[in-house]
C-alpha cells in the first residue's frame, strides 16, 4: 500500500502570527490609520495647516471645522494631519539612526574582548543623564530643528539598543559555529553581519517599537518645552503648548492632539507587547 505523502505545513510568519493577538491586531490598525492618515494629509485636509484666519479663531467643533480652531484660526484637524507626519517621520528616523549607533557600539563592545570595558562606561555614562534632560542638552547644543531632534533623540536612545546587542553578542560569540567560522579564516565582518547580528534581530525588532514610542514622547516633550521643531512647523507638541493658554476657553486646542499623541504611542506598545511574546522563546512557550 503507498504511503500518502501530505505536504509539510509552512510556519506562519510574524505578521500572520502578530495578527492572531488581538491585543496586536488593535495596535496594528491604529498605527495604520493613523499613519495612513498622515500620508493622506495633503489630499484629505480641509483646510491649509499654516494658514491664520483671525475671524474664525477660537471656534467650537462643528461640521465646519471638526476640532475646532486655535488661537489664530487655524483648522486644529487639518494641523493634527500634518503633525502627525512630523512625529512619525521624526520617530521613525530615530529608531534607524539609534539601531545603526546601537548596533555599532554593542557588537564593537559584546565582540572584541579589549573594547568591552571602554564602550561599555561610554554606554553607562551616557544612560546615567536622564532622557528628557540630555536630549534638551544635546538639541540646545545642535540648534532647534527636526534633523537636529532627529540627531539628539538618536544618540539618547542609542545606549539602550547597545546594551540588547552587547548582552546578546556576548552570548553568540561563544557558539560552536561561531568559533567554526574563526576557524576557517571568515573575516571578521562577515562573522559579525551573518552570523552575531541576524541572532539579535529579534530583541532589536521589539527594542525598536519601544524606541519608536518613546521617541514620539520625546519629541511631544520638546516642542512643548519650546526646544524642539521650529514652532512655524505643526506638530503635536507644539499644539498642546498653545492650547494650555486656553484650557478654560477652548479645551480642544490640547485635548485632540493631546488624544492622538496617547492613541498612537498605545498602539505602538502595543505591537511591541505581541512581538516581545512572540520572539521571546520562554515567553512564546506559554501562547
Amino acid at each position: 500500500m503507498a504511503a500518502i505523502s501530505t505536504p509539510m505545513q509552512a510556519e506562519p510568519g510574524l505578521l500572520s502570527r502578530l495578527v492572531t493577538r488581538r491585543t496586536s491586531l488593535i495596535g496594528l490598525v491604529i498605527l495604520a490609520i493613523v499613519a495612513l492618515a498622515a500620508i493622506l494629509a495633503p489630499l484629505i485636509a480641509p483646510y491649509s495647516p499654516t494658514k491664520l484666519s483671525i475671524a474664525n479663531r477660537l471656534h467650537a467643533p462643528s461640521m465646519q471645522f471638526l476640532f475646532g480652531t486655535d488661537d489664530l484660526g487655524r483648522d486644529v484637524f487639518t494641523r493634527m494631519l500634518y503633525a502627525a507626519q512630523v512625529s512619525l517621520s521624526v520617530g521613525f528616523a530615530v529608531v534607524v539612526l539609534a539601531s545603526i549607533i546601537g548596533i555599532v557600539l554593542g557588537l564593537t563592545s559584546g565582540f572584541f574582548r579589549k573594547a568591552d570595558a571602554p564602550v561599555s562606561r561610554l554606554i553607562d555614562a551616557m544612560m546615567a543623564f536622564p532622557d528628557i534632560l540630555l536630549a534638551i542638552a544635546l538639541v540646545a547644543a545642535l540648534g532647534a530643528s527636526a534633523t537636529n531632534v532627529v540627531i539628539a533623540l538618536g544618540i539618547v536612545y542609542a545606549p539602550r539598543l547597545a546594551r540588547v546587542v552587547r548582552a546578546s553578542t556576548l552570548v553568540i560569540r561563544e557558539l560552536p559555529y561561531v568559533e567554526a567560522a574563526r576557524a576557517l579564516g571568515v573575516p571578521t565582518p562577515v562573522i559579525l553581519v551573518r552570523h552575531v547580528l541576524r541572532n539579535v534581530t529579534s530583541p532589536l525588532l521589539v527594542q525598536g517599537t519601544f524606541i519608536f514610542a518613546n521617541a514620539i514622547l520625546a519629541e511631544a516633550g520638546l516642542s512643548f518645552l519650546g526646544v524642539g521643531i521650529s514652532p512655524d512647523i505643526p506638530t503635536w507638541g507644539t499644539m498642546i503648548s498653545v492650547g494650555r493658554q486656553y484650557m478654560d476657553q477652548a479645551p480642544w486646542i490640547m485635548m485632540y492632539p493631546g488624544g492622538a499623541i496617547v492613541i498612537t504611542v498605545l498602539s505602538l506598545q502595543l505591537v511591541g507587547d505581541g512581538l516581545r511574546d512572540l520572539l521571546d522563546p520562554r515567553l512564546a512557550k506559554d501562547i
